[in-house]
């Protein structure tokens, strides 16, 4: 089943600025690795939502490792995966109850 993807207004935010950090910090080509690597992670999401593990920190969410420096935090229905943030997995992670 293909459930629809939804960003909350917060992934969107943190997504667009990691994109211009990216290519600000290093280049267009290691952005663009990036959103196929991300792509392929919502893919996965979206194919099966259940092959990720819960998050240890909030346990309504599970998440996807998309690099060593982030990762998706979602939850899903039957018919929708909603992204709930984008974690830079270099932060405390204490911070993302504050999210």
């Amino acid at each position: 089943m293909n459930r629809e993807i939804k960003l909350s207004l917060r992934a969107m935010k943190k997504i667009d600025n990691l994109l211009i950090f990216l290519e600000n910090a290093w280049s267009a080509k290691v952005k663009q690795d990036f959103i196929q690597r991300l792509n392929k992670s919502l893919h996965q999401i979206q194919k099966l939502p259940d092959s990720f593990p819960e998050s240890d920190k909030v346990k309504s969410l599970r998440k996807c490792v998309v690099t060593k420096q982030t990762t998706i935090f979602y939850k899903y229905s039957d018919t929708t995966i909603y992204i709930v943030t984008i974690f830079d997995n270099r932060q405390d992670p204490n911070s993302l109850h504050k999210e």
